[in-house]
């Protein structure tokens, strides 16, 4: 799974902004209210939730996390290991409840 796979898989949803596309990381916008179809999406792909909104972080998910600004009780994490590569998706919605920022890291083993 590529960063370039992941934007392909989300082709029909809309994108606000592309902040950042890398390798092995990406970083993008969009609007709170499509909130469902890209964690169906990511559940397609990353399986359920390992952390879904409401729900404290354990400390082992915050550590993961912690490079690319961590995971908080209102954010989403996924996590899911392929054979070359461990793949985490955060939802962080702004607090304007309009916009989300959706953070993908992949990790080479």
């Amino acid at each position: 799974m590529t960063v370039e796979s992941i934007l392909s898989k989300c082709s029909n949803l809309d994108i606000r902004e592309k902040r950042t596309v890398a390798d092995d990381y990406l970083e993008l916008v969009f609007l709170t209210k499509e909130t469902k179809h890209w964690k169906k999406m990511f559940t397609d792909i990353l399986d359920s939730a390992i952390k879904p909104e409401g729900k404290q972080p354990s400390d082992e998910q915050f550590t993961m996390t912690k490079a690319y600004g961590g995971i908080y009780p209102d954010q989403t994490l996924f996590r899911k290991e392929f054979d070359d590569t461990t793949i985490i998706a955060m939802f962080w919605p702004w607090q304007d409840d309009e916009h989300t920022t959706l953070k993908v890291a992949i990790f080479k083993k």
